[in-house]
């Protein structure tokens, strides 16, 4: 087996809450953003991170392509540490690694054109790269990503959501990147817009060997580009698996209450199915539960769940569940 281009370790981001303290020796609270993550990733493979809204996905990647600091833990990349790099390292090391972001509009500044949004990057890490080159190189990516020639001196606003998001596809491409970073790339897209970033982005791949972080809220839209899936919970891993087992055998309380969630095409299914739903709110990340943070709406705890933090457990073939019930 080769070795993973990206490894990551117990990866941590902690926002200390900065408020008036009523007693000098009362501690600051701590929002626990992400509290402990690992996983591998491949040359060649696409990881997908699902969890609903709050639980950390955004913010495990930015940790990885250094926008948010890590608290601890480690990221290697390549067999280099990426944690307490410093910003020219960090500078360096995103040739490599790319990052396509949720709102396609907001991420694409509105005073440049098209041409210039995806030179760019070009500009920025290759500097001696003559105009004409660069012109060549833009437009030979827009036509790899479905954009025509002519719009190259349009601006963001004239363009479709599906448009701005192939422009970020074209930015983050241009560089030629080991990695791209998908944080949630087609939740604003509806979804014949959206089959066709998944089917432009997995063309891509092949075409060109990249490797993918495919962050998004619905497992179906994951399952359909993914190797391997993570499933968070409050900032942590509740249920990794590679390919289909987290789909016909998955393990996790609320792995099945998010696949209970999706919907089926055909109406009498979708009719007869079981929807799990989840009892109470999302718990605040400033102070989750003790032991395992979803044991407060989890269908199977016991009073046990609150004594001890759960560590991901082989269920075998390369599937991981962070509960021993539920192996």
């Amino acid at each position: 087996m080769t070795d993973p281009i990206l490894k990551v370790r117990d990866v941590k981001v902690h926002f200390p809450i900065h408020k008036a303290k009523s007693w000098p020796w009362e501690k600051s609270p701590v929002l626990k953003a992400v509290d402990g993550v690992s996983f591998d990733l491949l040359e060649g493979e696409t990881l997908g991170v699902v969890g609903e809204s709050g639980c950390g996905k955004s913010t495990l990647a930015r940790s990885i392509i250094g926008l948010v600091k890590a608290t601890d833990g480690s990221i290697h990349w390549q067999n280099k540490e990426l944690i307490g790099l410093s910003d020219k390292g960090m500078n360096e090391v995103r040739k490599d690694i790319q990052m396509i972001f949720q709102d396609p509009l907001a991420s694409l500044n509105p005073r440049m054109t098209l041409g210039d949004i995806i030179a760019e990057p070009l500009r920025n890490y290759y500097p001696e790269l003559g105009k004409d080159e660069v012109k060549t190189r833009v437009r030979e990516m827009m036509n790899r990503v479905g954009l025509l020639p002519n719009v190259i001196n349009r601006y963001p606003h004239e363009f479709s959501g599906g448009q701005c998001q192939r422009i970020g596809i074209a930015r983050a491409l241009i560089v030629k990147p080991k990695l791209v970073i998908c944080d949630e790339p087609v939740s604003a897209l509806d979804v014949s817009i959206q089959a066709q970033v998944i089917n432009l982005l997995k063309e891509l791949q092949k075409e060109i060997g990249l490797s993918l972080i495919f962050i998004a809220h619905d497992l179906s839209v994951v399952k359909h580009i993914s190797d391997r899936v993570l499933v968070m919970y409050l900032g942590n891993e509740v249920e990794t698996a590679r390919g289909e087992p987290i789909y016909n055998d998955p393990r996790h309380p609320y792995t099945k209450a998010l696949l209970s969630a999706v919907p089926i095409p055909d109406p009498k299914l979708e009719k007869s199915k079981k929807i799990q739903l989840l009892e109470g709110d999302l718990p605040s990340p400033i102070s989750p539960p003790s032991g395992c943070v979803f044991r407060t709406r989890c269908p199977i705890a016991d009073k046990s769940c609150a004594q001890q933090r759960p560590h991901p457990l082989d269920a075998g073939n390369e599937h991981y569940v962070s509960c021993p019930k539920a192996l």
